[in-house]
């Protein structure tokens, strides 16, 4: 076993607290009071000891253990460790949507951000941020996706959002569903693709993934009759991805695709706009889904869910897509190691491939 899959054994993994008065805190607090958690990571959650005693004082039969640090060189392996990002009092206001949770939580983002770059973390786990108080002068993006895209100076990426049983990703995301339309070209959609297919090899252990794209227009625009979209970039771009000789099949009528099960033939879903793909994937998953930012040269998860603002404070956030997030950012390291150390040993690579042909 490679030094770097041995780490892998149990990352460290940074975990941002989300606006301080949406759900975040309470879900690490519910998540990391189960011990066992500590057997997976050692959870490093960027936030200060105030913030986090005010929550605990809230769920009271939730007992976080954790210590304090500024040093990510000394961190208590049995613990989860808070570094403290901010020392002053922060008034916090479940339920209320205010500037300082905005605020403070892209102080934590960025702080958990920059030590990621640093090689201090293995991965990231980021709780829900609101839109509305995050633009801030040293913050002008519309959420995690785009400061990170930027942060690590990817290309392009691509938000997956993703179960045992489903993986949806979207070619645009947060954008009104009037600009869909224009944004949909010939380029977006091939490099979607690309980083779709590859996430799906490297970070899913998937040799030749089969991808379903979904098509714009109601029943994939009928012909031409309810859309040309289909026909003059989506079926151009399926059909020069097959003879590349990739497994790219579609575009699909959403509707019937999800209604008749479609999903289940297909390692991946693509969508062109965000309520097509999660609609349904929330629906089928349950709130056991996890948000994967793929393109990244890090691994980044959060749960599939947003502030809560109407539960926030009063002790009834479900930990349950968190904690996956957690797993699941665990889990993508050691693919990824994996990969690594088996595309540098071509020997052990085709043993990888015979093991899961024959699986």
């Amino acid at each position: 076993m490679s030094e770097k899959t041995q780490t892998m054994d149990k990352p460290i993994i940074g975990i941002t607290t989300g606006d301080l008065n949406g759900v975040g805190m309470e879900l690490i607090i519910k998540t990391f009071s189960d011990n066992r958690m500590l057997d997976f990571c050692t959870p490093v959650v960027f936030a200060s000891n105030k913030v986090v005693n005010y929550y605990r004082r809230i769920i009271t039969e939730h007992n976080m253990v954790f210590t304090s640090t500024k040093d990510l060189t000394k961190l208590n392996p049995k613990q989860v460790n808070i570094f403290n990002c901010w020392d002053e009092e922060v008034p916090v206001q479940p339920g209320v949507l205010t500037d300082t949770g905005g605020k403070y939580a892209i102080r934590s983002l960025m702080v958990a951000a920059q030590c990621l770059k640093d090689g201090q973390l293995h991965g990231l786990v980021t709780a829900p941020l609101h839109k509305s108080n995050t633009q801030l002068p040293d913050f002008p993006y519309t959420g995690h996706t785009p400061f990170l895209k930027e942060k690590f100076g990817a290309k392009d990426v691509l938000m997956l959002l993703y179960n045992d049983q489903l993986k949806v990703a979207l070619a645009t995301e947060h954008i009104p569903v009037a600009k869909v339309a224009g944004a949909i070209t010939k380029e977006l959609i091939l490099s979607k693709l690309q980083i779709l297919r590859e996430t799906l090899v490297r970070d899913f252990g998937i040799d030749k993934p089969k991808i379903a794209v979904l098509g714009l227009n109601p029943h994939a625009g009928d012909d031409g009759h309810i859309g040309t979209e289909e026909g003059t970039i989506l079926k151009p771009v399926i059909e020069q991805q097959q003879q590349q000789g990739h497994l790219v099949y579609g575009p699909y009528s959403a509707d019937g695709f999800f209604a008749r099960h479609g999903y289940q033939a297909f390692h991946a879903v693509l969508a062109m706009y965000h309520d097509q793909g999660l609609i349904p994937f929330k629906t089928l998953a349950g709130g056991t889904g996890v948000n994967y930012t793929a393109g990244l040269s890090v691994v980044r998860t959060s749960p599939d869910h947003g502030t809560a603002f109407d539960i926030a404070g009063k002790n009834l956030a479900d930990p349950t897509s968190f904690r996956e997030a957690v797993f699941q950012a665990v889990a993508l390291l050691r693919q990824r190691a994996e990969y690594a150390a088996a595309t540098a040993n071509p020997l052990r690579r085709g043993k990888m491939e015979k093991e899961r042909e024959e699986s």
